[in-house]
């Protein structure tokens, strides 16, 4: 299992991973460590714990917005879906009015051609 040295807040980590993560774990920390510069830059220094706890809460709140969003996204393909059924529908409706209008035409011009 490799060790992966990772800097959050100016303070170098290690952490374990599974083979071919690395730099996926890598990218993580650089996440949390943006996050964690954010907080710093909006309330200060305050304290390692409530600092990473803060930047985690952040980016917890941006994953619930967007599972909220692809929700709200789903939902709306489902009503998509339901609005091409209901329009695939009135399509085949329209053309068999149609196809019986053509019939009834076709019967009223062979009834005057026999006239």
């Amino acid at each position: 299992m490799p060790l992966v040295n990772v800097m959050v807040n100016g303070r170098a980590y290690t952490i374990a991973c599974d083979e071919g993560e690395e730099e996926h774990l890598r990218d993580l920390a650089r996440m949390v460590d943006e996050k964690a510069r954010e907080v710093l830059s909006s309330v200060g220094q305050v304290g390692d714990s409530r600092l990473i706890l803060m930047a985690a809460l952040l980016i917890a709140d941006e994953h619930h917005g967007m599972v909220t969003r692809l929700a709200e996204g789903g939902q709306k393909t489902a009503e998509t879906e339901q609005l091409h059924l209901k329009a695939a529908q009135t399509e085949e409706q329209a053309a068999e009015a149609m196809e019986h209008a053509a019939e009834r035409v076709e019967k009223i011009a062979a009834g005057l051609a026999h006239a």
